[in-house]
């Protein structure tokens, strides 16, 4: 058989496949990030439910709804209520160095893109919890949900501003606080953990009174939404080492069948000739006998009147 020789298609086709055996492989890095993904869906249902109770205790439901009839009689004057997911929790448990009672407060965004670290102004931290909690939805939508992963070492860049935006359209993100502007799986996700606060100030301002404990399990939920995103690096950066070593040896390699080699060592199943199939040059470039067909195809030849006739022939016996 004739060897097939490498080039870029073949190379890209043969990486595409590893690449994706790597990221399907059950490792201990991939089990790390889908169970914190698992505690994340726990720790929302707890401390979402927590916080409705938590804030339902500071502004009850009847006032919120003696208000609203209010607003409908009077207008502006009385439009103090609204919706919200980011609330300013504090308690007054501790003490300080001198034994005075000290508060304790935080902020908490319930949303997809809420903060990490308390901070009522959003970041990339907020995106990098959202691209590796929709990892998957974002992959079949042809974006690339690993690009912080991938390029946490690197300064921003064209490459990673083109992908993350497409990310974030994707998602419906809005770069602001209005929620009108939320589309997409964000706004499907923000609108579970709405919840009716009353004031007109933002919420820093109006910071709402919880229980020491509850203040822990608010904390705990954060805590797990910022260990998804460390695991999301964990297992990424392990793929991208072996991806790395991938493309040197790829790049290396002469011949397809090298390439097939490789991918057996790794106990990888490959079709050489599905990919050579599949190509649109390896056949006709690189096999002489289909190279030659196609060349003879394309040679406008003089047809004897004998010639034609016998072709016509053949032709009307194929009808019959």
């Amino acid at each position: 058989m004739t060897k097939v020789r490498m080039n870029t298609e073949l190379r890209n086709k043969l990486f595409n496949k590893i690449k994706n055996v790597f990221e399907n492989e059950d490792t201990q890095e991939r089990e790390a990030y889908l169970q914190a993904r698992e505690y994340v869906d726990e720790q929302y249902i707890t401390a979402s439910q927590l916080a409705k109770e938590v804030v339902e205790r500071s502004y009850p439901i009847d006032d919120v709804a003696t208000l609203r009839t209010f607003k409908k009689k009077y207008g502006s004057p009385c439009d103090v209520v609204a919706k919200d997911k980011c609330f300013y929790f504090a308690h007054s448990e501790d003490k300080d160095d001198e034994g005075d009672i000290k508060e304790t407060k935080s902020h908490f965004d319930f949303g997809l893109f809420g903060n990490l670290n308390g901070s009522e102004y959003s970041d990339d931290d907020g995106k990098k919890f959202a691209v590796a909690y929709f990892r998957e939805d974002l992959k079949a939508m042809d974006c690339n949900p690993d690009i912080y992963a991938q390029q946490s070492e690197n300064k921003d860049n064209p490459h990673k501003t083109k992908h993350v935006e497409a990310c974030m359209k994707a998602l419906g993100y809005s770069n602001g606080y209005n929620s009108s502007n939320e589309t997409g799986m964000t706004k499907t996700f923000n609108d579970q953990y709405y919840l009716d606060v009353i004031g007109t100030s933002y919420c820093r301002s109006r910071a709402i009174t919880c229980t020491k404990d509850e203040y822990k399990q608010f904390e705990a939920w954060r805590i797990a939404k910022g260990n998804l995103v460390s695991k999301h690096k964990t297992w990424i950066d392990s793929i991208t080492k072996q991806c790395d070593q991938l493309k040197i040896g790829l790049k290396a390699y002469r011949y397809l069948s090298e390439g097939i080699e490789l991918a057996t060592e790794l106990v990888i199943q490959v079709d050489e000739a599905e990919l050579i199939r599949t190509n649109s040059t390896g056949l006709t470039v690189y096999n002489p006998s289909n190279l030659a067909s196609m060349i003879k195809g394309m040679k406008n030849k003089h047809q004897s009147r004998e010639a034609k006739i016998l072709a016509r022939k053949k032709y009307e016996e194929s009808l019959n």
